[in-house]
């Protein structure tokens, strides 16, 4: 059976928030199966628990922010990147601030937090969501336009296309695909940090964002280059960041996908409006399970092995 897994111990993390500059504490602890992935601010008069649902996404301005009445996390999708390229389907994460760290401004810190806690499995099997039939989102035409798609696969990849007119990122790749069947999520997707451009920053900040960003937890640009002193980790960095942060958003469906993901322009809200047509269309997907791990989807029980 391909089973559910969670931390084997709990695990801690200081940080700042890269939109709000708050320093926030972070602490991943086990959760029972079928709990799912579950945010806690405890920071309030009251501890507040944010299970991750579609639906519970309410703000998608530059990041994925979840939410249960006048209680928030902004900033979720880095850390559930790393959840499901490492496949954990029960956490509880239990946060003192309205924003998860950005820490290096990828999903690397969290996989090292997670593997270092170690992960185990459960008795209780993985549930999937297997897409069915396609299922896609467009906005805009001609140059403007911007699309994410969903189609049927066994197993889960994701291709994605970016299009950026600038020297800095026209000189790398603007296009990738993903298999995370390959079990290679955190030396070729993980370490891929998210960017901005010099030119929009006076503009976030005005409006209460990127308050904590910096050469440090950030790929910075001006109109030209890159300006930090160790340039890209990833020859086409930038484009691996975005299915980073797609894997992050998709993940917040609740179930790990059985679908190919593909996508031009796309971004936080595109995929949140993504997921939540694919579960209006409850034709064009199926819960699943693996009751015998040799039908799962190639790499997927050896994924479930390698901790």
């Amino acid at each position: 059976m391909l089973q559910q897994r969670t931390l084997k111990t709990l695990t801690r993390a200081v940080g700042v928030g890269l939109h709000s500059g708050q320093r926030v504490e972070l602490t991943l602890r086990p959760a029972q199966p079928d709990t799912g992935i579950v945010f806690r601010r405890v920071d309030l008069p009251q501890p507040v628990d944010i299970p991750i649902r579609a639906d519970a996404v309410t703000d998608t301005r530059l990041a994925s922010t979840i939410a249960v009445g006048g209680a928030k996390v902004h900033t979720v999708e880095h850390l559930m990147s790393a959840c499901a390229g490492l496949g954990i389907d029960n956490l509880y994460v239990d946060i003192t601030a309205e924003e998860v760290p950005i820490l290096d401004g990828s999903s690397a810190s969290f996989v090292f937090l997670l593997q270092s806690a170690g992960i185990v499995v459960q008795p209780a099997p993985r549930r999937f969501i297997r897409v069915t039939r396609p299922v896609e989102v467009r906005e805009g035409s001609g140059p403007q336009a911007k699309w994410a798609r969903l189609e049927p696969y066994h197993g889960y990849k994701l291709r994605f296309e970016i299009d950026f007119d600038h020297p800095a990122v026209d000189s790398t790749g603007q296009c990738v695909e993903f298999d995370l069947g390959s079990g290679r999520y955190s030396r070729d997707i993980a370490r891929a940090r998210t960017f901005g451009f010099t030119r929009d920053v006076e503009m976030m900040r005005a409006n209460g964002l990127a308050l904590g960003g910096g050469l440090d937890n950030a790929i910075v640009m001006d109109d030209y280059k890159v300006l930090n002193s160790d340039g890209l980790r990833y020859d086409d960095e930038f484009v691996k960041h975005k299915i980073l942060d797609a894997m992050g958003d998709l993940y917040l469906i609740g179930r790990p996908l059985l679908a190919a993901y593909s996508a031009f322009r796309s971004g936080h809200a595109m995929n949140n409006l993504l997921l939540r047509e694919l579960l209006a269309q409850r034709d064009a997907w199926e819960e699943v399970t693996f009751a015998d791990e040799r039908a799962a989807p190639s790499g997927f029980g050896q994924l479930a092995r390698a901790w």
